[in-house]
């Protein structure tokens, strides 16, 4: 099934509200009166130069229209395990549905994090059609309790089942490191071409945790869209900034999405305001990154993320 459009809802919210720019500037607060009013809004309203975490952006060419803000739930993950998943469904879905209500949208889960099932719990009462979902598929030794690792489209089912959905907007193939990855996972990279050709998934491509690796996913006609790691300060990164900043717009320019990932250096920035505020100002004005995907753990920490984003180019 391929997801509906947002346009149509988008253009009957226009017709119907007129929002004057006063309207516009107050929504921008996220009351819950604006809220209200649907994510469309905020899309069509974020000025030209200006960021929201909010705001819909186009993912590259993939045909993917997503948040700006990505809500990550990978943190320290590993063995269907994550931080997201050790605090408990409680604290997660506070967190999930927290910052959907404020307009984020598009949510970063994998096999390896566990996510499927809280993820599945907490979003349970929001229509499928208001968010966007990003998983990710562990085809490498280690990192899951069993050593079998099926093919592509059989565990896509499962992810299927375990989410309680008809599609998925972005599947990955998760950590490739090697610059021959197209070459190794040639039967799975098809595997998830037919899937997509089916509408049971509507994009796909590579999280890339190499130099090599990143440099072959730029150029890779396979591949729609990237999870790179990028910050100014070269932290759980494949290279120096300036070099991955380079391969990106490669990406770029051959119609990659790219999704920066460890903007704030896969935590260690947590408590330095200065450096989260320039890792967030970084990768929104390098011109190559389309989505920031940052994992919080709170409320607060995604608040003052959304703060630095909305001050950026202000």
């Amino acid at each position: 099934m391929v997801k509906p459009s947002s346009q149509t809802r988008i253009a009957s919210m226009k017709t119907s509200l007129h929002p004057t720019r006063r309207q516009f500037l107050q929504s921008t607060t996220l009351t819950a009166g604006a809220l209200l009013l649907g994510r469309g809004v905020f899309a069509s309203e974020t000025p030209a130069g200006k960021f929201s975490a909010s705001q819909r952006v186009a993912l590259g060419k993939s045909g993917l229209k997503v948040s700006l803000f990505c809500l990550g739930t990978g943190m320290r993950g590993g063995r269907r395990e994550s931080n997201h998943t050790r605090m408990g469904l409680e604290k997660f879905t506070a967190l999930a549905r927290g910052a959907h209500e404020r307009g984020v949208t598009f949510f970063d889960l994998a096999d390896l994090y566990g996510t499927h099932d809280f993820f599945r719990q907490a979003m349970s009462p929001v229509p499928r059609g208001d968010y966007e979902v990003v998983t990710k598929i562990w085809w490498g030794r280690g990192g899951l309790p069993e050593p079998e690792r099926p093919d592509a489209d059989v565990v896509v089912t499962r992810f299927l089942k375990e989410l309680q959905t008809s599609y998925l907007d972005l599947v990955l193939l998760h950590c490739v490191t090697a610059e021959g990855w197209n070459q190794d996972l040639a039967g799975q990279m098809e595997r998830l071409a037919e899937l997509k050709k089916k509408g049971v998934i509507r994009a796909h491509g590579v999280s890339c945790h190499s130099l090599p690796a990143l440099r072959t996913a730029a150029s890779e006609p396979w591949v729609d869209a990237i999870h790179a790691r990028i910050n100014p300060y070269g932290a759980s990164m494949d290279g120096q900034p300036e070099e991955i900043l380079g391969v990106l717009r490669t990406a770029k320019a051959n119609g990659k999405g790219i999704v920066g990932m460890k903007i704030i250096g896969e935590g260690r920035f947590r408590e330095d305001e200065a450096k989260k505020r320039e890792s967030v100002r970084f990768a929104l004005q390098s011109g190559c990154v389309d989505v920031l995907l940052v994992g919080c753990e709170t409320l607060p920490e995604f608040e003052e993320l959304r703060k630095f984003i909305r001050e950026t180019g202000a």
